[in-house]
């Protein structure tokens, strides 16, 4: 059985990266304050509860964007969208809403795939009434985090992990191999 597949995606700077290198424990994808940076998929692996599951980090999604840099990063999106067992769309709880938000989700529910929406830069309980307006996105509950310090992240993942199956319960994934 293969892992389970999770794809992180979103449009540049919501803290795609960061949440990344939370999840998987690691400071593999870089994080930077310009757009663009990644620009390759990351992959790690996360470790949840029993769970386990391949976490790929994307470039920011900039749809239509003649920029050929930013043509790759839709392609890489693309791909790891058709590969994906599920989602997590980043958006930004401090900027709000955007109209580049409501295209990507319109990506997102034609592929299908099981999205969880995913709202970062929630630092404080304060900051949680910023989360209302995703509600519009047609995800169903804004999940309300901090990728940088942390906040809520696991409440996040016990819904990312729900319905994965346990990793001991996989039978490639014995510590003994007997070929």
């Amino acid at each position: 059985m293969r892992e389970n597949l999770v794809v992180i995606v979103g449009r540049p700077n919501v803290g795609k990266s960061t949440l990344f290198n939370r999840l998987t424990g690691t400071k593999d994808a870089i994080v930077d304050d310009q757009s663009g940076v990644t620009r390759d998929r990351q992959f790690g692996f996360v470790d949840w509860n029993m769970k386990r599951f391949r976490l790929i980090d994307t470039g920011g999604y900039v749809p239509d964007s003649p920029d050929q840099f930013e043509a790759a990063i839709r392609e890489q999106v693309e791909i790891a969208l058709i590969e994906a067992d599920r989602i997590i769309f980043v958006v930004d709880g401090r900027t709000g809403l955007l109209p580049i938000d409501e295209t990507i989700a319109e990506l997102l529910r034609s592929s299908g795939k099981r999205t969880i929406l995913c709202v970062n830069k929630i630092d404080s309980e304060k900051l949680e009434q910023n989360i209302h307006e995703f509600y519009e996105l047609g995800f169903g509950d804004p999940h309300p985090i901090s990728a940088l310090n942390g906040r809520q992240t696991g409440d996040f993942l016990e819904v990312v992990v729900e319905g994965f199956p346990n990793a001991e319960e996989d039978p490639h994934r014995t510590s003994g191999s007997h070929h």
